[in-house]
């Protein structure tokens, strides 16, 4: 069966579990275009984290720095979006890479935690090339019976015979 991204998302429960009081809540947005001719948006989340031998119990970050976490994360996330395909972004996307670039990028600004792309959506689509859909695939091979042919069948499997009334 072949298949394509049509975008993620987290789940709320997800996300209302990552949000807690006492610290700030830090989002970016970012619509970029991919070598392949998507163009994607992605939405990203991270809180601040309190310091090692931390007293007070806020953590919250000045208006400037989550102005400069921000750019950040705006700038590495169209970095990885425009210099990969779709196949290779969403790759990225599921071992978490692009969240602990972040996280170490923005460290010496204020430190993060729970850093995701918390969604992305695709908001245009290049023309269906049925050739570079396969491509992306791999090796689909044509034992399906797309040309037409009949399937043999593997194991005992017997087709029951017509019956006259029932």
């Amino acid at each position: 069966v072949l298949t394509n991204f049509h975008g993620m998302s987290f789940t709320t429960d997800k996300l209302k579990s990552l949000v807690r009081k006492w610290q700030s809540l830090i989002e970016a947005v970012v619509d970029a275009k991919t070598t392949d001719g998507y163009v994607l948006r992605c939405f990203c989340i991270g809180f601040t984290k309190k310091g090692q031998n931390q007293i007070s119990k806020t953590t919250y970050a000045q208006s400037a720095q989550i102005r400069q976490i921000r750019e950040k994360m705006v700038e590495i996330m169209s970095r990885e979006v425009t210099m990969s395909d779709l196949k290779e972004f969403v790759g990225k996307l599921m071992p978490e890479s692009i969240n602990k670039d972040i996280e170490k990028a923005c460290n010496g600004i204020f430190p993060l935690h729970d850093v995701y792309i918390r969604k992305v959506k695709i908001l245009k689509k290049p023309k269906l090339d049925l050739s570079r859909l396969m491509e992306v695939h791999g090796d689909v091979s044509n034992s399906a019976g797309g040309d037409g042919s009949k399937v043999s069948r593997k194991g005992g499997f017997v087709e029951p015979a017509v019956q006259e009334s029932v």
